[in-house]
């Protein structure tokens, strides 16, 4: 495979390193390992419905050089598929938030989740030496393109092809884990294969709107707990992906006056707050000239959209743009909420997340039918 030229892929770097996500020690790691050989020959542009291929060597070393993601699979590898991203070289800047997260320092041993092209596990390797880096991929396929590279590249970190949600538990403990696919709860499994005071990384996926990582340190009793530390947009473990949304009943259709800007509901600190009052609620929105159109759904069919300036409408026996405004009345109420002011606690028992502290837990709201 044909290596960055130095000057491009160094750009990249002192990019990152002037925006602050590198220090010294990780820059000249970055220097040391370009991204380029890791990156197949077929490879996507991530697009708004589906993803673009890659058609010459000069688009393929453009997005390579970038700060944007490269996607190396879609459709898990099959054939003739829609074109959706599977698996991706993530975006230089965000692996770099992840990394400058996981606190890594010399002597670690650490756990990566998701080897997909062996990017970051080469980063790792040059950061604590190969023997101390241990990487699962589930996907064959990636797990043969991963092995191929790294060993050309001179890598030889502790790889092994099996589901990542049960971590490496042979090899363990471990001083960090790196989750590089997005989990809709932290496995406990992964915890318990941290240290005592050990870090584990991950991007959580979030029904409303955006994904959120988090940082977690082990209590050394099985348990974790930590704070959000921004957003994340990361394809999800295979393992965690959503179920399908029942069809809704469009016949059971009724008008609910909307004194909400769906625009409001679009923030990070509301996502948070409102994916945790309103669980198995999910959201998407779109951007409009004049606002947004948002678009709410539960796992039974119930349903909502709203577009800024216009009435909601609300299907099903759940009056969920209703449900959805009460909830945004508590967020403001709370103050302006950040995404540090949340966190999670991961024990046996499973994933709480809390306001401001571990002992203020966030409970699910009630769920409100149509009013009479």
């Amino acid at each position: 495979m044909t290596a960055a030229p130095l000057g491009e892929h160094a750009a990249l770097v002192e990019n990152l390193y002037g925006r602050g996500l590198l220090d010294e020690t990780w820059r000249a790691v970055w220097h040391a390992v370009p991204r380029a050989p890791f990156i197949p020959r077929q490879a996507w542009r991530q697009g708004t419905t589906a993803c673009e291929p890659l058609m010459t060597e000069d688009e393929r070393l453009g997005l390579v050089h970038s700060d944007e993601p490269v996607v190396i699979q879609v459709d898990d590898g099959a054939p003739d598929g829609p074109g959706v991203a599977t698996s991706s070289n993530s975006q230089p800047s965000m692996v770099a938030r992840m990394l400058r997260l996981l606190l890594v320092e010399s002597g670690h041993r650490v756990l990566e989740i998701g080897t997909a092209s062996g990017y970051v596990a080469a980063l790792l390797c040059r950061r604590v030496g190969d023997s101390r880096v241990y990487s699962v991929e589930i996907d064959p396929g990636l797990a043969h393109h991963a092995t191929a590279v790294l060993r050309a590249a001179g890598y030889r970190p502790n790889l092994a092809c099996g589901d990542g949600a049960g971590g490496w538990p042979d090899q363990a403990p471990f001083d960090r884990v790196l989750v590089t696919c997005a989990l809709r709860t932290v496995p406990h499994r992964l915890v318990r294969q941290l240290v005592l005071g050990g870090v584990l990384v991950a991007p959580l996926a979030r029904d409303f709107w955006s994904g959120a990582v988090i940082q977690l340190t082990a209590d050394g009793n099985g348990g974790a707990a930590g704070r959000f530390q921004g957003g994340a947009s990361y394809m999800p473990m295979r393992s965690h992906r959503p179920p399908a949304l029942k069809q809704v009943d469009t016949t059971t259709c009724r008008t609910a006056a909307a004194r909400l800007d769906p625009r409001a509901l679009l923030t990070l600190g509301f996502a948070l707050y409102a994916g945790t009052r309103l669980p198995r609620v999910r959201m998407v929105h779109a951007d409009r000239a004049d606002g947004a159109q948002v678009w709410l759904q539960d796992e039974d069919g119930c349903a909502a959209t709203a577009v800024t300036g216009e009435d909601a409408y609300e299907y099903g026996v759940r009056s969920l743009w209703q449900e959805v405004e009460r909830v945004h009345e508590e967020y403001l109420a709370l103050g302006s909420l950040e995404a540090r002011d949340f966190g999670v606690t991961v024990t046996a028992r499973g994933q709480q997340v809390w306001l401001h502290h571990p002992e203020r837990i966030i409970e699910p709201a009630p769920v409100h039918g149509p009013a009479a």
